[in-house]
């Protein structure tokens, strides 16, 4: 191992390097691609933003807690519990994800490097609402790169959980983008506006735009406080899109208002009852 692969990788002092070989980021022999660099540079990113809404919370009664969707190879489960939970001697990891040889691998690993309060459910954000491995409820959501509507359902797995904080990076949104295409002659023969989606590359990137300002709306209008910000360095225009929020116990009406005018601007209504259950009245 070469003596300055810390300072080479910019690790902090207690970063396990073991854990970085086990995740394929640095070699054996110390070293490291510039793809495993730049996953690697993604992740610790994005752990200066989780880092700071973790110290937030208590640390007694088994606290803080996290799932994480969409784990995949929980590459940012490990990080978050070697810098954070691991020298806290607190708190607990779920990774959630549908691929189970990603889940037994992740349990393998974990076993390997006695990281013992890391729990792999095999299952989707939607069915891990009511899973028994899981507690009532949930200091921290994460849902890094999950694909199209898996966002949304981390979002009403937040919700359930009543979750302190949310952390999501979206990304491949389709859904919207698709009901976008369906209706496009006749959104074009009622308004000017239509041609912001007329070509299939606008309707894409709009379908993104849009799904992500109504997610934002939405977790405003059930009681969350939003900031939205970009991961830098992280490729794809609309993959590196990080949207926080942070439960305030105040609902706000005028912003399901304002999600409701958007619906009904682009003729998206019928998306209300299956993506934003719940909302609340505006007063008349």
């Amino acid at each position: 191992m070469k003596k300055d692969i810390r300072e080479e990788l910019g690790l902090r002092p207690d970063q396990s390097i073991e854990l970085l070989q086990e995740l394929h980021i640095v070699t054996r022999e110390g070293r490291i691609n510039q793809d495993s660099r730049r996953k690697l540079k993604q992740v610790s990113h994005l752990y200066q933003f989780i880092e700071k809404l973790l110290l937030e919370l208590p640390a007694e009664g088994g606290h803080p807690t996290l799932a994480d969707h969409g784990a995949g190879k929980s590459y940012l489960g490990f990080v978050l519990y070697d810098l954070f939970f691991r020298p806290r001697g607190v708190g607990h990891i779920y990774g959630i994800e549908t691929r189970a040889e990603l889940v037994e691998k992740s349990r393998e690993l974990a076993r390997r490097l006695g990281f013992e309060r890391m729990s792999f459910l095999h299952l989707s954000a939607a069915e891990a609402a009511d899973a028994a491995q899981l507690p009532a409820k949930i200091d921290v959501v994460t849902a890094l790169h999950a694909c199209d509507t898996a966002t949304d359902d981390a979002i009403a797995f937040g919700l359930r959980k009543q979750a302190r904080f949310m952390v999501l990076v979206p990304c491949c949104q389709a859904e919207l983008a698709g009901v976008l295409r369906e209706q496009k002659a006749l959104a074009l023969a009622r308004t000017p506006l239509a041609e912001l989606w007329r070509h299939p590359l606008h309707t894409r990137e709009l379908g993104s735009q849009v799904t992500n300002v109504l997610r934002c709306l939405y977790l405003e209008a059930m009681g969350y406080q939003i900031t939205v910000t970009e991961l830098v360095g992280w490729e794809h225009s609309m993959k590196n899109e990080l949207i926080l929020a942070r439960s305030t116990g105040q609902r706000r009406r005028a912003s399901a208002g304002r999600l409701r005018a958007i619906l009904a601007e682009f003729g998206l209504q019928g998306l209300e009852a299956r993506r934003f259950p719940g909302l609340p009245e505006v007063s008349q």
